[in-house]
């Protein structure tokens, strides 16, 4: 089992020092893709049990990071992806699933007027929040828990706008904040396909292993 992270490393982002901590206290085995590589992403990701798109966005090379989503998601690969993975996640059902061929990240364009990636209204940059998980979706069996406290260090998210398309497609809301604003997604009918807004990651800062993260290597064997 070999899982490709998707993003530009940099020793100095948190998230990218906690995910390789993390993957090693499962010892599971990674390698980390540059997303201006990513050209041919059924050559270069065909061998890959799992796709991890990580934290550190604006990436290098946005097309790069909605390929590799888009064959994770076509091909059946299970997918997680965290804070800017689970964003392009959804930038990239948008507009290949939804119809929304112009749907517009804020941080990539932001004279956008009605974004599907917007500015929060309160940035979660080192924070922890509550996250409340809705009832029969994989994320809840997954944490076996109603409520739970996660870290952040994110400044967009989801605009609230578009989420009655999401209401209507596969792609399932599977957790909120306090307030109600969509924090995670699952699709339906894919062996493992789970964004969160959240970095689980993080929980390897404290030598812990994360259940969503043990969730994903599992669908990845």
């Amino acid at each position: 089992m070999t899982i490709a992270l998707i993003g530009d490393r940099d020793p100095k982002i948190l998230a990218h020092q906690a995910i390789e901590q993390s993957l090693a206290l499962f010892s599971a085995k990674f390698s980390w893709i540059g997303t201006e590589e990513i050209v041919e992403p059924r050559q270069m990701l065909g061998a890959y049990r799992g796709i991890w798109a990580v934290p550190g966005s604006p990436y290098r090379d946005t097309d790069g990071a909605l390929a590799a989503i888009q064959h994770a998601r076509e091909m059946r690969v299970p997918f997680l992806g965290t804070c800017g993975g689970f964003q392009h996640a959804l930038l990239e059902y948008a507009r290949n699933v939804l119809g929304l061929a112009h749907a517009a990240h804020a941080e990539l364009e932001p004279a956008a007027s009605d974004p599907l990636i917007a500015p929060l209204a309160c940035a979660l940059l080192e924070k922890s929040d509550r996250i409340h998980l809705v009832p029969r979706t994989r994320l809840h069996r997954i944490y076996g828990a109603d409520v739970v406290t996660e870290g952040y260090h994110c400044s967009y998210g989801p605009n609230p706008r578009f989420e009655a398309l999401l209401s209507e497609s596969p792609l399932t809301i599977n957790a909120r904040d306090d307030v109600g604003e969509v924090r995670g997604v699952e699709l339906d009918g894919h062996p493992f396909y789970i964004g969160v807004l959240f970095q689980p990651e993080r929980a390897a800062l404290t030598g812990k292993r994360h259940p969503l993260i043990e969730a994903f290597l599992e669908a990845s064997r």
